[in-house]
């Protein structure tokens, strides 16, 4: 395995679907409450912010431009976006792309490689270690980020916030043999093949399961059903 060196502000300045393949792997590290957690990114998924890319992105909390729930995702690349998720979990994605244009990568899951027992701590629920940091909610309760306390937090210099800190080291070698395919959970269009803008290690225990969000697989089935259909001639 390559050794890993610090990210840069220009590791993040692509699309976040260009970007998104290259975290994986990436070791995120945090000091929360005087105790480390390092997690190993094993899933990530990609969300575009309004007029970045060849196609418009729906499922993105940036699709309608800026707001003062995604003011950060409009800021400069490499700090943590992190929101709040059904009003309950805290769910941590890096900022992407120039000063503002916005777009973010979803931390989906990862394995805990150090700081075990603050993780387990931070997360009482989990049944055996790889479900630590396996799914956006359980990551964000591992490394101990929360909303809004945390959310802007500078994963390239480190600079503390609210008395934690953030770094994000990349391999040094991007890896090869990912999978990608459509986002988890995600309504409609924006969670079907037409936007596979998820990436996932394959084989890893700690990589979330697909499940279809709201109107996804009827938008899936009835792309299709459109495909397949025999062409008009007039």
């Amino acid at each position: 395995m390559s050794e890993h060196r610090p990210a840069t502000r220009d590791d993040f300045l692509g699309l976040p679907a260009d970007v998104a393949p290259r975290l994986l792997g990436a070791h995120l590290t945090t000091e929360v409450g005087g105790e480390t957690v390092v997690v190993r990114l094993t899933e990530v998924e990609a969300y575009h912010g309004l007029g970045t890319g060849d196609l418009a992105d729906p499922g993105s909390h940036a699709r309608m431009g800026p707001t003062a729930r995604n003011a950060t995702m409009w800021g400069e690349p490499g700090h943590l976006y992190v929101y709040l998720s059904h009003g309950i979990h805290s769910c941590v994605n890096v900022v992407c792309g120039p000063v503002g244009t916005a777009g973010g990568i979803l931390l989906r899951a990862g394995e805990v490689i150090e700081g075990t027992d603050a993780a387990s701590r931070r997360r009482p629920a989990a049944r055996t270690p790889r479900d630590l940091a396996r799914g956006p909610g359980r990551l964000g309760d591992a490394v101990g980020l929360r909303h809004p306390l945390h959310d802007g937090i500078d994963a390239i210099t480190g600079e503390p916030r609210h008395g934690a800190v953030a770094r994000l080291t990349l391999p040094g070698q991007p890896l090869t043999g990912i999978a990608r395919g459509p986002r988890v959970g995600v309504a409609g269009e924006a969670g079907t093949a037409a936007f596979p803008w998820r990436f996932w290690i394959p084989g890893e225990p700690t990589v979330s399961a697909f499940r279809w969000g709201r109107g996804a697989q009827v938008a899936a089935e009835a792309a299709r059903v459109g495909a397949e259909a025999p062409a008009v001639l007039d």
